[in-house]
């Protein structure tokens, strides 16, 4: 069959994202040292980030309101303004965080862009996704840019349908078999894991391994093969 959709995530599959989560996780840990040890100052992380996802939704704004209420129930309501200043300039520095495609990833765009309709189909803070795609000099190889707050098949079917594409005619590839992977398969459509070295723990997922419209590719640049393949 002929796949003429081609849906893409951003985070970790165009560009790094989680490097620079993990990087502030040190730093937070570092910055409340004083109160408890990393081990217990993660789970609390953990826990608080879950509690919040529904208000605050995925990116390093959440993150960062998420780092500040950890500190403060760790701490007791006692953390030194520094360190909230601290914290505060970690969320900073993450949103105006260099991005930079990964190794492969224009030329793999240009290849695709050929035969297929590209679109972005990406969670997280609407601003923030906006400034990454825009940095990363990559919007023009898009046809169209789904930023959700979820993902889930009903999202993927109509983000298709917006595009002109049924779910059947498409293909969604990215790093989470939670998110990108699951439900695109789910609404009918096909799927490529692109692996990341570091996995989100909210995002794990077991994969599909034996479903018969996955595959696994090592990088983006397979992807154009595995299509070549779907075309028969």
């Amino acid at each position: 069959m002929a796949i003429t959709l081609v849906g893409l995530d951003a985070d970790d599959t165009l560009w790094h994202n989680e490097t620079i989560f993990r990087l502030t996780h040190q730093r937070f840990n570092a910055l409340l040292a004083d109160f408890a040890d990393a081990e217990t100052v993660e789970a609390r992380l953990a826990e608080v980030e879950r509690r919040n996802l529904a208000l605050y939704g995925y990116g390093a704004k959440g993150f960062t309101l998420s780092m500040l209420e950890t500190a403060l129930e760790i701490s007791g309501n006692a953390a030194p303004t520094a360190v909230i200043a601290e914290i505060v300039a970690a969320g900073r520095e993450m949103m105006a965080h260099p991005v930079d495609p990964l190794p492969g990833v224009r030329e793999a765009l240009e290849t695709l862009v050929a035969d297929h309709r590209l679109v972005l189909i990406t969670k997280g803070d609407l601003f923030h996704q906006e400034q990454k795609l825009a940095a990363s000099g990559l919007g023009g190889l898009f046809h169209g840019v789904e930023i959700v707050s979820e993902k889930t098949a009903d999202h993927y079917a109509r983000a298709f349908a917006r595009h002109g594409g049924r779910a059947e005619d498409a293909l969604m590839a990215g790093n989470s078999v939670k998110s990108d992977v699951l439900p695109a398969l789910a609404a009918g459509a096909h799927a490529a894991l692109i692996p990341y070295p570091l996995v989100w723990a909210h995002e794990a997922a077991d994969a599909p391994t034996d479903h018969p419209r996955y595959r696994e590719l090592a990088a983006l640049g397979d992807l154009p093969a595995w299509l070549a393949e779907l075309r028969g």
